[in-house]
């Protein structure tokens, strides 16, 4: 959103939530008045109006100043006049040119309804993404251990568990935060029907079908990929004919990133790597051990067509100004525990730097010892590799 006037106070996020409802009601009654009036204007050479036109032409003017700026837009024009749309087809069937103009002057209103509508719902993304990512990972990291609780407990009664309460809390602000963005097309009600009723069985619905299913809507709802990055105003083809000179650089910014950028950057390249699949971001930035935990699922495909998959946690760790010790990796192998189950298989550690030696050397017995999870170093250099070949995650967050 675009900042606020000065001397208006910021809304919250709940205000600006509410006012983006009104103004969604808002553009629904323009939406109604259009329909009512479009088929009323003519199709050929006429003259005059009806008293019912010039009553939706008030109403559509009444109701647009319901429609705040967005970005530095809003609908500003009247409905199409009806004498007017009559004379002009008059004009063109005395002239003999095709009414393309009056074509056009009739499909404004659709035009300018469907463009503040993108607007309105690429402002709504903008406001809620974070708030909507710390509480799909809330729910993201509770449900695995709700539904432990539910393996053990096979009765009919409702689970009782503040994490439970968490989790419906979580959702239900969800849905709050959505809106109208997104489509809605899994499970969601089979998932209301679970939370409803809260039995172990129902836990289980919910972590292995209901909850997988809705993820989609709710990311289509947080993340719109048609905001383009700043680009120079030049034909890349013409720039390369002129074959430019000097290097071009290799080294990537990382002073760049704050821990929480680092962390989605490490997100967005699981989800880009193949073998990997289902990456899910597990608690907040900033803890204890400044990193975070991101979940992921490695597939594995063997030479006689068995495919399998295990649990990876990849733990991020941005750090600048010096390397990762061993204690680290192992204070890490300690903690990963507490996301199981399901059984947790590797351990990757990734970070924006450097590992000790002794660092590397730890990691180097454990793994020859044959010990679970086995545990992978993603150092700098090896960040740089897999960036490399996916530059587009490079530009996204300007690393370069």
């Amino acid at each position: 959103m675009t900042t606020q006037p000065i001397g208006r106070k910021a809304l919250s996020l709940d205000e600006l939530l509410g006012a983006m409802d009104r103004v969604s009601a808002n553009l629904e009654r323009l939406q109604a008045i259009w329909d009512r009036a479009s088929p009323m204007l003519p199709t050929g050479p006429s003259a005059g109006s009806t008293n019912e036109y010039d009553d939706l032409v008030r109403a559509w003017n009444d109701l647009l100043p319901g429609l705040p700026q967005i970005d530095g837009w809003t609908i500003t024009e009247p409905l199409p006049d009806m004498d007017g749309i009559g004379r002009a087809y008059i004009d063109c069937f005395e002239i003999g040119e095709p009414p393309l103009a009056v074509h056009e002057a009739k499909e404004q209103p659709d035009k300018d309804l469907a463009e503040y509508q993108h607007r309105l719902n690429r402002a709504r993304r903008r406001a809620v993404r974070e708030r909507m990512q710390d509480l799909t990972t809330k729910v993201d990291t509770f449900l695995p251990q709700i539904m432990a609780d539910a393996n053990d407990r096979p009765g009919d009664e409702r689970l009782d568990d503040p994490r439970v309460v968490e989790v419906e809390a979580a959702i239900s602000e969800i849905e709050r935060l959505m809106g109208d963005t997104a489509v809605r097309t899994g499970r969601w009600g089979d998932l209301h029907r679970h939370l409803h009723f809260g039995q172990p069985h129902d836990w289980r619905d919910i972590c292995e079908l209901d909850w997988p299913s809705v993820k989609p809507d709710i990311e289509a709802a947080s993340f719109s990929e048609a905001d383009p990055l700043p680009v120079p105003n030049v034909d890349l083809g013409l720039a390369a004919a002129q074959q430019p000179a000097g290097a071009a650089s290799t080294a990537l910014g990382w002073e760049r990133l704050t821990p929480d950028n680092f962390e989605h950057l490490l997100h967005d390249l699981l989800r880009h790597l193949p073998g990997y699949q289902n990456a899910q971001l597990l608690m907040k930035a900033n803890a204890a051990d400044r990193g975070r935990d991101i979940s992921v699922e490695r597939v594995i495909h063997d030479g006689a067509g068995t495919v399998r998959t295990e649990r990876v946690i990849v733990q991020a760790k941005h750090w600048l100004s010096r390397s990762v010790p061993p204690e680290d990796i192992s204070s890490a192998l300690t903690r990963i525990s507490l996301w199981e189950p399901p059984v947790i298989r590797g351990l990757v550690v990734a970070t924006s730097g450097h590992f000790t030696p002794d660092a590397v050397a730890w990691v180097e017995k454990h793994n020859e010892a044959g010990k679970v999870p086995l545990i992978d170093l993603w150092a700098e250099s090896r960040l740089e590799t897999l960036l490399s070949e996916r530059p587009w995650l490079v530009a996204k967050y300007g690393l370069r």
